[in-house]
């Protein structure tokens, strides 16, 4: 009977002391990851200082792109950021605080290591005036393309048409797919908007404006299509229609060939 070979343990003990080393050289990546951290959080140097004093801005938070945003309405999301660590500083939450700002689209920010922070604003682009009844009282405000309702800033000079027939219980997607609508028209009407002071969007199929001719407001029905071509037949005829009708303020140009004056009540606006 042959005798048994013995046991060659040299692999073992190999693949064990990789296995070992693999070890050592993870808990030494894990023990330095968690010093670093702790130096990140604990040492002064990166600490985002506050405002010398009240009423100050922190030089070390740099705030680019805002106009008509509330510029404390900013400084106050990052309140709770000075005298702690710029590690610390929740990006995402932040950004979202942002967003909940009136006239802010788009913002970003960006640690600037030891102890800076820089925050990116992109402000929204009104495109009509709104008027919101709040308890019984008319106020005017701005509406931008997403729909989304905008405060008037106090010293400003917006050249708008006033948009009608959006309703602020409306969903924001809504307003924003009427505000739309309505832009596409005007940038069909070219230069022929200049003179465009009201549009009524209630209809998204029959759209109405309120146009300024010689200083006399008329209401125009131009429909779903060939605005562009419609207004201008309307002005190319105006002065023959003011002397046949010179009462007439309101007018149905949905039929590309034909120019029907119609009562005040029938207009839409």
């Amino acid at each position: 009977m042959a005798a048994k070979k013995p046991l060659n343990w040299r692999p073992w003990l190999r693949y064990g002391t990789i296995l070992a080393g693999l070890f050592l050289l993870l808990a030494s990546g894990i023990f330095a990851s968690q010093q670093m951290e702790q130096f990140l959080m604990r040492d002064p140097r990166f600490f985002l200082p506050g405002p010398a004093d009240y009423g100050l801005e922190s030089p070390n938070l740099e705030i680019a792109g805002i106009q008509y945003a509330s510029r404390a309405g900013v400084l106050n999301v990052f309140s709770r950021d000075f005298g702690r660590s710029l590690y610390l500083l929740p990006l995402a939450d932040r950004r979202k605080a942002l967003l909940r700002i009136n006239w802010i689209k788009e913002a970003s920010i960006l640690r600037l290591w030891p102890n800076r922070v820089a925050i990116r604003i992109t402000e929204r682009q009104p495109a009509a005036f709104l008027d919101v009844p709040k308890e019984g009282i008319s106020r005017w405000s701005l509406i931008d393309s997403d729909g989304v309702i905008l405060e008037p800033p106090v010293r400003s000079n917006f050249k708008l048409p006033v948009i009608t027939g959006v309703a602020t219980a409306e969903p924001a997607s809504l307003r924003g797919t009427r505000v739309r609508r309505m832009q596409r028209m005007m940038k069909e009407l070219g230069s022929l908007a200049d003179h465009v002071s009201e549009v009524n969007v209630k209809d998204l199929d029959d759209l109405c404006i309120t146009e300024s001719i010689s200083g006399r407001a008329v209401v125009l029905m131009l429909g779903d299509r060939n605005f562009a071509a419609r207004l201008q037949h309307f002005l190319d005829h105006y002065p023959d229609i003011v002397r046949k009708m010179p009462a007439a303020t309101n007018f149905d140009l949905r039929l590309d060939d034909r120019i029907t004056a119609v009562e005040g009540e029938h207009s839409g606006l």
